[in-house]
């Protein structure tokens, strides 16, 4: 059975959970990091040195980065990883935009939101976080004007990241804007994937 390492209010464990569930892999989850502790031991250390969640189990087999464990179950299981190379690059440049660009953007507001005391919030940190965050909203919301996925008619591994991504800012106290009026086919796109069976028990969390 494969084993996840990681506590379930991490994005990235989410992105690994959610993948597994949607893919229907049987799985154990281990919780680790922030109060659970366990990344600093050396026995995680030999598991991933950086001392960070997740790390994906899989036999002999150990792997960290979470769009990297993403990639390798989709692969895995030949499923929501695109065969023709196009597309496949297509959902490669997505992913890393969603690590690279979406979450650098929004990753600030949410730690001042939900995981700072309310007296030691920054409303400055918190405002630039929502200006660059919602015109990157507004590009996913035109990528899925014409096709119904982030890399085209199919599901495939670039809709999971960024699924989680959309979960955990749409989990934030509003902000000032009305987003399914804002960006339709971004919330379509998003109640789509909250309908699959395997999103129960991540897309449906409450943000801690």
């Amino acid at each position: 059975m494969l084993k996840i390492w990681g506590r379930i209010s991490s994005i990235n464990v989410r992105k690994v959970v959610l993948c597994a569930q949607m893919l229907g892999l049987r799985f154990q989850r281990v919780e680790a990091g922030l109060h659970y502790g366990v990344v600093n031991t050396p026995e995680y250390l030999a598991l991933n040195p950086n001392a960070m969640v997740p790390v994906l189990q899989d036999g002999a087999y150990t792997l960290w980065e979470s769009n990297a464990i993403v990639r390798y179950l989709c692969a895995r299981e030949s499923r929501f990883y695109p065969t023709d190379l196009p597309t496949r690059f297509h959902a490669e440049q997505w992913m890393d935009w969603q690590q690279t660009t979406l979450n650098r953007a929004s990753g600030v507001a949410f730690v001042q939101w939900i995981r700072t005391p309310a007296a030691q919030r920054q409303a400055d940190l918190i405002a630039a976080s929502v200006a660059a965050t919602e015109p990157l909203l507004g590009l996913l919301n035109a990528q899925l004007e014409h096709q119904p996925f982030v890399a085209g008619q199919a599901l495939s591994m670039a809709d999971l990241p960024i699924a989680c991504e959309i979960h955990r800012w749409w989990g934030l106290p509003p902000h000032g804007l009305d987003y399914r009026a804002q960006w339709p086919h971004l919330q379509g796109w998003y109640e789509r994937l909250c309908q699959h069976p395997g999103a129960a028990g991540v897309l449906d969390l409450p943000l801690s």
